[in-house]
């Protein structure tokens, strides 16, 4: 496939800061997208915001005749900021400050009034108004760019928050060709927040209504004016396209699946490395938080992990927690040797980590550098007792004063009472949905749960004094991430998890679910397990969930190793160098419909 265009502009409020998913749509898919346009002809145009823009953003000298289109907007009191995202393929990149273009929102609010009937009388400046003025300077933009170009030109605006540059091209009678493409509608996202049934309920919603009634009338009507009015309108996943058509009213011309650039993921050989590394690591941690109260074996132990923003019904947190409360029950039936950790990294409202979860820590490093000290001593002591068919003992194997020494360590290491559920002390913590619903599940940390909880409401930075892993090092020491979604448009969590050859569960209600899954009749070792949520009760797929991870957690290592395969081969299927071609699709649609 060709793409038609001269020059694409690709236009997002996370260009150059990161917010959310729509970061990593556009920052990985621009190596494959620069195999279509040149690099002069391809630009991602971002707001301005300095300390976002500090260290990922190389300003430089504009191009001829950039400089003159950017002294006409300047005469308009906005300031455009030419240069390089510092990311993979290191794109030419707009950012405008729109600061001293403020004063004109309530014209460009009175303007999408009349031109489209966006009623955003009572909408907040921050959360609607800024993003409005930034897109309106970017219209401006495109509009003196053509001007000077004369070439064919493709807008795609990602999201309601760059669709004012789309509606006001549209309104001028442009000849830049737009494309729209929306990643989760925001009426659907409202919805499903609220624990509307959105999905068994969408034919009967009076979207309008709905809009009002939810106080985001604004952004709903933005949103749908932007979808009937683009030049080609696109949803990242089928059951987006769905939701868009029902609530927007407009089907979608073409579906953009999210890909990821598999070539920046490790081989499958070198996961396996960092799978044994990572999840050392992790169990290094599971010691101090565990074995001060009560010990269990570690080397029968499973990682379990959901990740995600803190969207307790959307990202079916409630799910899991009721999921893993059946599975203690069913493990401790069935009287297992094994012993189940699940992680729920999603970030809270923290004060502090926990002071005794601290003092374990440096009581067991204490434990941990005595060992590494006599570590010489302890191995000639090994080899004496192999080479003399003795039996290892603590005795032979350390000094007597190692031995005193190390005694003393470990019971002054020793806690009574039961592990806590959170690493951090929270703010409100009686309100926290996370614990509430674990004490109300009886997943309590007990001596005899089968299944441990750690809610680590903290983003995974490698450096949290903690567990120090990343989100990708986090991800590959796991063995199994969950993730039964009530409201996901794509969902990309479960595809990194894939790529890393980690195991997951998703649904049929998240995008990338519904992909790979169009039947569901999946094989022994799916590689992503996917849940049939569509229409069915929460009691049933919690049923259905405590079933696929009692299954997991009863697979030997060799069944796990042959499902990390699988999630791997899923992977390179949804890498962008397929699921870039539906982009150029739109893209020349856009120019046929101009």
């Amino acid at each position: 496939m060709k793409a038609n265009a001269d020059v694409l502009v690709e236009i997002s409020w996370e260009v150059c800061n990161k917010v959310g998913g729509i970061y990593t749509v556009v920052t990985s898919k621009i190596n494959p997208i620069l195999n279509y346009y040149k690099k002069e002809s391809y630009y991602c145009v971002g707001p301005y915001f300095p300390k976002k823009a500090f260290g990922v953003f190389e300003e430089k000298v504009p191009t001829a005749d950039l400089k003159k289109v950017f002294d006409k907007l300047k005469e308009k009191g906005i300031e455009c900021h030419y240069g390089t995202w510092l990311t993979d393929g290191n794109p030419n990149t707009i950012l405008i400050d729109f600061s001293n273009f403020e004063n004109e929102i309530n014209n460009i609010k009175k303007e999408l009034w009349e031109w489209y009937q966006i009623d955003s009388l009572n909408a907040s400046h921050t959360d609607f108004g800024e993003p409005n003025v930034w897109a309106r300077s970017v219209g401006l933009f495109l509009e003196e760019f053509e001007i000077q170009n004369k070439k064919k030109i493709v807008a795609h605006c990602h999201e309601w928050l760059a669709g004012g540059a789309l509606l006001y091209l549209k309104q001028i009678q442009s000849k830049v060709a737009t494309v729209f493409t929306t990643h989760a509608t925001m009426l659907g996202r409202t919805l499903a927040s609220s624990n509307v049934n959105l999905y068994a309920k969408l034919k009967e919603i009076d979207p309008k209504a709905a809009a009002y009634e939810h106080g985001m009338q604004e952004k709903f009507l933005m949103e749908k004016a932007c979808a009937e009015h683009a030049d080609a309108f696109t949803t990242v996943s089928e059951i987006t396209g769905i939701e868009a058509e029902h609530l927007l009213g407009k089907k979608p011309d073409i579906i953009l699946p999210n890909g990821l650039d598999i070539g920046k993921f490790p081989s499958f050989e070198e996961v396996s490395i960092r799978h044994k590394l990572f999840k050392n690591k992790m169990y290094e941690f599971i010691l101090y938080y565990f074995f001060p109260y009560y010990s269990f074996d570690i080397d029968n132990t499973l990682i379990f992990f959901l990740a995600g923003r803190y969207e307790f019904h959307d990202k079916g947190i409630d799910l899991f927690i009721d999921a893993l409360a059946e599975l203690n029950k069913q493990l401790k039936k069935e009287k297992s040797d094994k012993t189940v950790v699940a992680f729920f990294f999603v970030p809270g409202n923290i004060k502090g980590i926990k002071p005794d979860l601290l003092e374990s820590k440096t009581k067991f490093s204490d434990i941990n550098d005595e060992i590494n000290d006599e570590i010489d001593d302890i191995k000639n002591h090994m080899i004496h007792c192999l080479l003399s068919k003795k039996k290892f003992s603590q005795k032979n194997l350390m000094s007597e004063s190692t031995s005193t020494d190390m005694k003393k360590k470990i019971l002054a290491l020793s806690k009574k009472g039961s592990p806590p559920l959170s690493t951090h002390d929270l703010y409100d913590e009686d309100k926290d949905q996370i614990l509430n619903a674990c004490w109300n599940k009886q997943l309590l940390n007990k001596k005899d749960d089968k299944v441990k909880v750690i809610y680590y409401p903290i983003y995974l930075t490698g450096a949290d004094s903690l567990l120090n892993t990343s989100y990708y090092e986090s991800m590959v020491g796991s063995h199994l991430g969950v993730f039964p979604s009530y409201y996901e448009p794509w969902g990309y969590t479960p595809l990194e998890a894939a790529a890393l050859g980690v195991g997951s569960v998703t649904t049929d209600l998240a995008g990338f679910g519904r992909y790979i899954c169009k039947d569901c009749n999946q094989q022994k070792q799916p590689g992503v397990w996917v849940l049939n949520r569509y229409n069915k009760d929460d009691a049933q797929v919690t049923k259905d969930l405590t079933k696929t991870l009692l299954n997991f957690t009863n697979l030997t290592t060799q069944q796990r190793v042959e499902n990390k395969i699988t999630a791997r081969k899923i992977a390179q299927m949804c890498d962008w160098k397929y699921f870039v071609k539906h982009y150029i699709e739109a893209h020349n649609l856009a120019l046929k419909n101009v």
